[in-house]
């Protein structure tokens, strides 16, 4: 297993740990069900893998720092067969002929995932094939009657997403299998493929249906994550990608009522090729009326992995741009930059969340770039750079108090490479530092007749809040009153807190906040 430094005190983590399950199956090392520490990120995308022990240990560490969701891609479903469909064959033909039928078209799905008799429905042209020791599958996307058929050929490596839900199910946590993904438009591979559409809608009812046989009776079992991409700004009428969530958000809908659909749209604050916040509100509200009725979250990308918004404080927008995003937009001030930072966009997302829909953030956890002796991404392009746990404290704090769920993109290879062997991983740094407070929000407010600051975040019990506020001596003021619901509250008092105050919290276990929370206008 991928180190998470395991040697943190067991004194430390008493209060979450959980009684390990000893189990091993195929020889598989028993799992371990014990949370070492609570991160604020508590869902993950992960590859789904053919080795169980390999899943068991994957999502073993995730459950160690906190994670309870766990996301997968879903595979392009292509236009025509790839070469890894060469070596199949059935009864002697190649899979792509079926006895007593015309085959007007071939669509591919190559996939982690081996599918039940749930994907089988049309004697003589479904069929499981073994051949070439790989498994495939073929299947009609038409009537089993007809004669002229279009037709999906499945090559699978194995059943990664089998072993997630199972592992999932152990540890208590909640899988998002990708939806098929749609063909992209020749061309405009940010548009989906609309001549493509209704067949993707026929082989995604498929492929749930089988999921309702197999996995409809698993706590594990959330619902499905919308593979296509999106951008969260307002939407023009006929938008072929709102479409297309229309068209296959009513297959999930009618095939798994009351699971949930989770999408992941992109934010770009970057002056002259992204958009301003405010369209961001509209954003939300087009991607929301797709659900058809489904429970849906809209986990919105923050953007500052990929260099498109920036996640300064409030009062920074005339700053440098920070020095990992100068090779993005430049060498330039924020406001030169970009439109507004993650905050602002978060915020006017959260402005036009509708009953039904949740709002998530999905933190990036990679740099745009990498630095020499940086460990991160290679495959696929472009290269990627690890970032550092102080760094997602701030897109935390961005996130503010509006996020239902924090998640982050992507557990492997960010949070587990390492620059050298004897080197923490992102996991490992997290794990060590789990305690350290993060502020998210922070308000003027009263308390038995004395002025004072309100702070919500995260492990701000005890200790001191400190207060630097522009032209005056730094304060530090004693916390008098905690409360704990959804986030948790401290309070202390602090009669001249105003735009531009920035505060650091110290708990009751000496920890200090990475960063500061500035208060804005």
């Amino acid at each position: 297993m991928h180190r998470i430094l395991w040697v943190v005190a067991v004194v430390v983590v008493a209060a979450f740990v959980v009684v390990p399950v000893a189990s091993s199956v195929e020889g598989c090392p028993a799992r371990d069900t014990r949370v070492l520490a609570r991160y604020p990120i508590t869902g993950y995308w992960v590859p789904a893998r053919a080795d169980p022990c390999v899943t068991r240990r994957m999502v073993e560490a995730i459950h160690a720092v906190g994670g309870d969701t766990l996301i997968t891609f879903g595979p392009r479903f292509e236009t025509r067969p790839g070469p890894a469909f060469d070596a199949c064959e059935a009864d002697g033909r190649p899979c792509a002929e079926v006895p007593g039928k015309v085959v007007r078209r071939v669509y591919a799905y190559e996939t982690s995932e081996e599918f039940g008799e749930g994907l089988l429905r049309c004697p003589g042209t479904d069929r499981r094939i073994d051949s070439g020791g790989r498994v495939y599958y073929r299947v009609g996307l038409g009537a089993c009657g007809d004669r002229v058929q279009d037709i999906v050929l499945v090559s699978t490596d194995g059943d990664g997403l089998g072993n997630l839900v199972t592992e999932a199910q152990a540890y208590g946590m909640t899988v998002y299998p990708g939806l098929p993904a749609a063909p992209q438009l020749r061309g405009k591979p940010w548009e989906p493929d609309p001549e493509h559409t209704a067949a993707l809608a026929a082989f995604t009812r498929l492929v749930l249906g089988d999921y309702a046989r197999r996995f409809g009776g698993s706590a594990a079992f959330g619902g499905v994550y919308q593979s296509f991409e999106l951008a969260a700004r307002d939407r023009a009428p006929g938008d072929p990608i709102i479409a297309l969530y229309a068209a296959q958000h009513a297959v999930v809908a009618s095939a798994l009522p009351g699971r949930k659909i989770v999408v992941s749209p992109y934010i770009d604050a970057r002056r002259g090729r992204g958009f301003p916040p405010a369209l961001t509100e509209q954003g939300v509200a087009d991607i929301a009326a797709t659900r058809a009725g489904a429970p849906m979250a809209i986990a919105v990308q923050d953007g500052r992995g990929t260099g498109k918004v920036p996640v300064h404080a409030a009062g920074e927008a005339s700053e440098r741009v920070a020095p990992r995003l100068a090779p993005v937009v430049g060498d330039v001030a924020n406001d030169q930059a970009y439109y507004g930072p993650t905050a602002d966009y978060v915020r006017a997302a959260a402005r036009r969340v509708p009953a039904g829909v949740e709002l998530w953030v999905n933190v990036e956890a990679f740099e745009p770039t990498q630095v020499d002796g940086e460990c991160g991404r290679v495959d696929p392009p472009p290269l990627r750079g690890r970032t550092t746990k102080h760094r997602l404290d701030q897109q935390i704090m961005a996130a503010g108090g509006y996020a239902a769920k924090i998640i982050s993109y992507g557990w492997e290879p960010f949070f587990t490479c390492q620059a050298r062997p004897d080197a923490p991983s992102l996991s490992d740094d997290i794990a060590s530092g789990w305690r350290q407070p993060i502020i998210v929000n922070a308000v003027r407010k009263d308390m038995d007749g004395r002025a004072g600051v309100l702070v919500e975040g995260y492990n701000l019990r005890g200790g001191t809040l400190r207060f630097l506020a522009p032209g005056r001596p730094d304060v530090v003021a004693e916390q008098e009153w905690y409360g704990r619901g959804r986030l948790e509250s401290a309070w202390a008092p602090y009669p001249t807190a105003g735009p531009g105050t920035a505060i650091i919290a110290v708990n009751g276990w000496g920890e200090a906040a990475t960063s500061a929370y500035t208060m804005p206008s």
